[in-house]
């Protein structure tokens, strides 16, 4: 599985932005996926993650009831929708498939991170 993230970018404080993670192989629906974040001289760090059939999520304290992962297994993509975005929400975006133990080392593949700066 091949995974590449977008729709990173700068936004203020208060704002919104959407992730994207498009994954390439015909065994995308069968993995979990997980979004992981990384800011400047912290280790990376669990987000959000979201089972195979996309019924079962889960998120990091730090994000519950502003973040909302989902997943479209027809278009291979899964998605970070960001709200009420913090400037410690700032970091790096990478998204990953693998699970159920959403850890750096449960994780099968990883994409290239997304870059989210979020100015106060």
């Amino acid at each position: 599985v091949q995974l590449q993230a977008s729709g990173g970018g700068l936004v203020q404080a208060g704002g919104s932005l959407r992730l994207s993670c498009a994954a390439s192989g015909r065994t995308f629906s069968s993995y979990g996926m997980g979004w992981f974040r990384q800011a400047p001289g912290k280790e990376r760090e669990f987000v959000a993650a979201v089972r195979w059939s996309g019924g079962s999520k889960y998120y990091a304290e730090t994000v519950k009831g502003r973040f909302t992962i989902s997943r479209d297994n027809a278009k291979n993509t899964v998605y970070l929708q960001m709200n009420s975005l913090k400037p410690e929400d700032t970091a790096v975006y990478y998204c990953a498939a693998g699970g159920p133990k959403w850890t750096l080392n449960g994780m099968d593949y990883w994409g290239k991170g997304t870059q989210v700066t979020v100015s106060s």
